[in-house]
């Protein structure tokens, strides 16, 4: 299985945002989407130079205080980012993911952002499908 199979099922819906812009800012987008990282692009969303999410926040918070919240995102977002494309294995990814402590990873095709998938997709994509072979086993099991 592959990732663009994720994608297909969940969309590529890719919220950004500039690395100027404040931690407030970033806040309120979090909240706006309902979201728990985002894509942090220079370029208006084609580019990717680091992802920052909530837990950047709470630990830059707890370390700096409340001041942290004018902050640029680009003083709390992590530059060091795991990537992948619609092509690579969704268990491989999975495992990376876990490895790595890491819960968004940017899809990437052609040097340029296409989508983004977390943890909570790969496993929702993985429930869905077991419960579609558990399905079709007890249909053939009835017969």
């Amino acid at each position: 299985m592959h990732i663009s199979e994720v994608i297909r099922r969940k969309g590529d819906v890719v919220v950004t945002i500039h690395p100027e812009a404040t931690v407030a800012d970033l806040l309120t987008l979090l909240d706006e989407h309902k979201i728990g990282a985002v894509v942090v692009s220079d370029d208006g969303g084609t580019s990717v130079v680091g992802i920052v999410s909530e837990r950047d926040v709470v630990r830059h918070l707890h370390l700096e205080g409340p001041t942290v919240l004018e902050t640029a995102v680009a003083m709390i977002m992590t530059t060091d980012v795991l990537s992948c494309t619609p092509e690579d294995d969704l268990e491989v990814l999975a495992r990376q993911m876990t490895e790595n402590r890491c819960r968004h990873v940017p899809v990437i095709v052609d040097g340029t952002l296409r989508a983004i998938v977390s943890i909570g997709d790969i496993v929702k994509h993985r429930i869905d499908e077991l419960q579609l072979e558990r399905d079709q086993l007890v249909g053939y099991i009835q017969q």
